[in-house]
């Protein structure tokens, strides 16, 4: 019951002041997950690839990032490496339906 209580807690409030509407939202899932749906605008960059490609894809380092997966385990993994990288606005967004729901966007399929 505890992982449970860690989930929901690690869930996004939406209640909290909106994300920045020019904020980068990056989905860390792979190529299948993000093409069976993904919120409108977002950028596919899977986690085993993260390392090699988040700094061309995020050169400001202040920009606003809002990272999700499917459960936020993935999205916080990269979420932790972005902080040790010296991003100081970055969000783990965790899923996109909380991030569809958070930036009232859609959700789309390829």
């Amino acid at each position: 019951m505890n992982w449970l209580n860690n989930l929901l807690s690690a869930a996004p409030n939406l209640e909290t002041p909106a994300w920045d509407a020019d904020a980068l939202i990056i989905d860390v899932r792979g190529p299948g997950e993000f093409a069976s749906g993904h919120v409108d605008g977002a950028v596919n960059l899977p986690l085993d690839r993260f390392v090699q490609g988040y700094a061309e894809l995020a050169a400001d380092k202040s920009k606003q990032i809002v990272l999700y997966c499917q459960s936020g385990a993935r999205s916080g993994q990269a979420m932790q490496f972005m902080q040790q990288q010296g991003y100081v606005n970055v969000v783990n967004g965790i899923s996109a339906g909380a991030v569809a729901l958070k930036t009232n966007r859609p959700i789309r399929r390829l």
